[in-house]
């Protein structure tokens, strides 16, 4: 039943977006809002929470699930994160599995399922990287969809797109608006996710940590907001001081760098990025501390939006 003050016309449809790491799944939600919300970049496994991203075309909000890769890995904080994935699934009207087209397919599913914990409901492929394809037109995608049923029964539909060029997702966009029920917007403000800026600061502090460091850094990061204060009367300004956590001394002086350089280039990118969003000017403050084994540390991954799973090890806690 509608709500009153929302249009008797309007439809609305939850899709999670599952996947291995860097499938593409951030990739095709940016393109589909129009700017970057999902943080990306070449390291495996950057998405670690799952959360809304919503947009609306004409009378049907399509609110996407982003999730992190599912992945094969007895680490308490892999574990808690493929948990998140699992829960994504739940209470959703649809899964969109996406599907690496330049590795094997069917080992890519195969892998999948292997780690994914449980049984899929109703769920679209989506073979994503369709621009680094040489000779796609001769590729058989329904054999592949095919064999793929096998594996996932609830499979119904699918679609070849790149989420970084564009190519076929209108398909994809016009098929989820036919899909889409009847019923009320979960946003009707406008607002284009469940989490608030507190939770991307962090993440986009995150991703040009990893943007900066490239390969200097083990996955072994984390960023802790320890103080966000919105504009109010007597300040006009956004103030946002933030931990980026790593696991040992000589990782600190990696991220701080030589006289500060590399912790202030992270600091200034993700400013401007945090800016953007909140669309005022920030003050950003980053400290970088040493937070031996944070990835098995209780207190820290449920402080990043990390919850136990029913799959997770004993962990210590801090002593308070």
């Amino acid at each position: 039943m509608l709500i009153e003050d929302q249009h008797p016309h309007n439809k609305h449809i939850m899709a999670a977006l599952l996947g291995k790491p860097n499938a593409g799944k951030s990739t095709l939600i940016n393109y589909l809002l129009g700017f970057d919300l999902s943080i990306v970049s070449s390291k495996p496994q950057t998405t670690r929470n799952h959360f809304h991203c919503n947009l609306t075309v004409d009378r049907t909000e399509i609110v996407l699930v982003d999730t992190p890769g599912i992945h094969q890995s007895s680490q308490e904080l892999n574990i808690r994160m493929n948990g998140q994935a699992e829960w994504a699934s739940d209470g959703v009207d649809l899964n969109l599995l996406l599907v690496d087209l330049t590795k094997d397919v069917l080992s890519e599913v195969q892998n999948f399922m292997k780690n994914f914990d449980k049984e899929l409901s109703e769920t679209w492929i989506l073979f994503t990287k369709s621009d680094r394809v040489e000779n796609l037109e001769n590729k058989n995608f329904d054999g592949f969809f095919e064999k793929i049923q096998k594996l996932i029964p609830a499979a119904s539909k699918y679609f070849v797109i790149s989420p970084k060029t564009g190519d076929n997702v209108h398909l994809l966009t016009a098929a989820l608006c036919d899909a889409a029920e009847p019923g009320p917007h979960l946003y009707p403000d406008g607002a284009v996710s469940n989490k608030n800026m507190r939770f991307f600061a962090s993440e986009y502090i995150r991703e040009q940590a990893f943007k900066t460091l490239k390969e200097e850094l083990p996955y072994e990061l984390a960023v802790v907001i320890d103080q966000y204060q919105d504009p109010n009367a007597e300040e006009r300004d956004t103030k946002i001081s933030a931990s980026i956590l790593v696991n040992r001394p000589s990782q600190r002086a990696i991220v701080v760098g030589a006289k500060g350089t590399v912790i202030k280039e992270i600091g200034t990118n993700a400013r401007k990025k945090i800016e953007a969003m909140v669309g005022g000017k920030v003050h950003l403050n980053l400290h970088v501390k040493v937070s031996p084994k944070w990835f098995k540390n209780n207190f820290v991954l449920d402080e990043i939006g990390l919850p136990r799973t029913p799959k997770s090890h004993r962990v210590w806690r801090k002593k308070s």
